[in-house]
């Protein structure tokens, strides 16, 4: 919990865009670092978006105080922690516990992604998936391995079938997980699969309701909409059950007239509590689990910013709103932070960014020797 002034509003009240930001920032803990272990940080957030391996260590270092590389890279090496395809099909880092009891929950969401919504469905239709599931989970039981050598052996099976489409039929469909060393900072590997179960020793849960995840969404990304809910999960019948969730929430309006839902303890800051610059990572959950992002992106030119470069790319929050684009450029020892303003930045705020950046350069750079942070124009 930051410092930050919290107002009370009564229900079906209208909450203003930047009541909307106050809230997030603060159940996103970018109001102010906390002093927070990673493991608990990862439920509280429930996952962090992870396709990137270096991603969840930025994420968790502009959100923690005193956070270290080492912390997460210990969960994952101990496998406390896991990367895994999970909420919008994409791979998340969650840890062990929250793996084994949200993977379940996503498995519609996962197989509707699989049949309708990429090209491997198709590519399959007529294909007995339930015996393509058995063999590829005795083959990555067998040993972890990556999708180019699941293709072949499957293929080996169903000559007459798209040896991509079977691989990724077991990385969206079976319950699986990344193994080490991909994903440990420093560390390097390719991305090789197995079971949830056989990597973990755990069987996967299942009795935790729909219901409890997006009461677990509430408190990390709320107020929202059903559509929000629905934009973050994949999952379909979100209404339904917000509706049977509605005596133990509140609602309130935003400034378009939708319904919002929320916890009714979560906290709701003064909309005018400071927000300090933050940067954050490639595809950071606060960007993207919205239907109306416009609770932290206001600037249109966002879509279309760079992105790769190993996860050393990301968006900048500027008074809460995403207000540039970042990139780290290595070049021998010399380590450069580049920030890409969408608007014409303030001394106070450059000076600001500045000290940020300088600390987020010492960070994921530790290793070089010279450093420098270069402002361009506004795009």
């Amino acid at each position: 919990m930051t410092g930050s002034r919290l107002v009370v509003s009564a229900p079906g009240a209208v909450l203003s865009q930047r009541a909307l930001n106050r809230a997030l920032l603060e159940r996103q803990l970018l109001l102010q670092r906390v002093p927070r272990p990673a493991a608990e940080t990862i439920e509280h957030l429930v996952g962090l978006q992870a396709q990137v391996p270096k991603v969840p260590y930025v994420a968790l270092w502009t959100r923690l105080d005193g956070f270290h590389h080492h912390e997460l890279a210990d969960l994952l090496a101990r496998r406390q922690a896991v990367r895994l395809p999970l909420m919008r099909a994409t791979i998340h880092l969650v840890t062990a516990r929250d793996c084994l009891a949200l993977r379940p929950v996503m498995q519609s969401a996962l197989k509707r992604c699989f049949n309708t919504q990429s090209p491997f469905g198709r590519r399959l239709a007529g294909v007995d998936l339930g015996a393509v599931l058995a063999v590829g989970k005795e083959l990555i039981e067998e040993q972890p391995r990556t999708r180019a050598d699941l293709g072949p052996l499957l293929a080996a099976q169903w000559p007459d079938r798209d040896p991509e489409a079977l691989a990724m039929a077991i990385s969206y469909l079976l319950p699986v997980v990344q193994v080490t060393p991909r994903g440990i900072w420093g560390q390097s590997g390719q991305a090789a699969w197995t079971t949830i179960e056989h990597w973990l020793g755990e069987p996967l849960e299942t009795e935790l309701p729909a219901e409890e995840a997006i009461l677990r969404y509430l408190a990390a990304f709320g107020p929202a909409t059903v559509g929000d809910m629905r934009v973050w999960s994949g999952l379909t019948g979100v209404r339904e059950i917000f509706d049977r969730l509605r005596p133990r929430l509140r609602s309130f309006r935003d400034e378009q007239g939708r319904e919002l839902f929320d916890l009714p303890q979560a906290p709701r800051p003064d909309p005018e509590t400071p927000a300090p610059p933050r940067f954050l990572p490639e595809y950071d959950n606060v960007v993207l689990s919205h239907d109306d992002r416009s609770r932290i992106i206001i600037h249109q030119g966002w879509p279309t910013l760079f992105a790769g470069n190993d996860g050393m790319v990301g968006s900048l929050l500027v008074d809460g709103f995403v207000t540039a684009a970042w990139m780290l450029t290595r070049e021998r020892d010399d380590a450069v932070l580049h920030v890409h303003p969408l608007r014409r930045l303030t001394p106070d705020e450059e000076a600001g960014i500045s000290t940020e950046a300088e600390d987020l350069i010492s960070f994921v750079a530790a290793d070089s020797t010279r450093r420098d942070i270069m402002f361009a124009p506004p795009l």
